[in-house]
């Protein structure tokens, strides 16, 4: 899956300004605080306004020159915010099975139950989202955007607010979603962890600036965040 970005974003004093062609494997996106991580989901997912273009295969999610931005329902985007915005009225099951319009109403909660067991909450199906811990809530976030079967999968800092024991075995089971060949993932992250069990090519933003795109082994350690990032595989604290 081919994603094209020519794009620029506005908000307040901050300008994100970033150029992407990239097809193939999942993508992680890391940086400073404020760097535009999180901005350029928020894009994608239709969510702010952006000039310029972004592309996803061969359809076009947006084109400022002729107008064109497509409303988030029909981008095919499974989105993990960090609030994880799940909707407080409805139980966990219906959280998950909300956006399953294209299947037959009756097998919905089959679909959103399979996801919720994979991530290990099936049996807070009739709870409702103010019941859950933070933690939970962020496994059925996560169950609801990987249950449209996106065709581009925004997760923000999807394993954060997991307890330590939990992070392993979720990110194992999220590999196979972020390697899917029909889809196009792209993550945040602070975590080594995650580059290191997911193998993706790394973007590191910078003052709303794209100034590293390579695999983990190429990133170069002279930019002060990469470093502090990959201290750990030098062995220093």
């Amino acid at each position: 899956m081919r994603l094209l970005l020519e794009v620029r974003v506005r908000l307040g004093d901050f300008l994100l300004s970033l150029r992407l062609d990239h097809a193939g494997g999942p993508l992680a996106l890391v940086g400073p605080n404020g760097a535009g991580k999180t901005t350029l989901l928020r894009a994608l997912a239709g969510a702010v306004p952006v000039e310029g273009f972004m592309q996803l295969g061969d359809r076009a999610l947006a084109d400022s020159s002729t107008g064109l931005s497509l409303p988030p329902e029909d981008r095919r985007v499974g989105y993990l915010p960090q609030g994880y915005g799940l909707f407080r009225h409805m139980s966990v099951l219906d959280n998950v099975a909300f956006g399953l319009h294209r299947l037959p109403r009756a097998d919905r909660p089959q679909r959103a139950r399979q996801l919720l067991n994979d991530l290990g909450v099936l049996e807070l199906e009739h709870r409702s989202p103010g019941e859950l811990s933070g933690g939970q809530q962020q496994r059925v976030a996560l169950a609801r955007a990987l249950a449209i079967s996106p065709e581009l999968l925004l997760l923000d800092e999807p394993t954060a607010a997991l307890d330590v024991g939990l992070r392993g075995p979720v990110r194992a089971r999220l590999s196979q979603h972020l390697h899917a060949p029909e889809r196009l993932a792209l993550v945040v992250t602070h975590d080594l962890r995650d580059l290191l069990a997911w193998r993706p090519t790394v973007l590191v933003l910078d003052q709303g600036r794209l100034v590293q795109c390579a695999p983990l082994e190429e990133l170069d350690r002279a930019h002060p965040f990469v470093a502090e990032l990959l201290a750990p595989l030098d062995g220093r604290p």
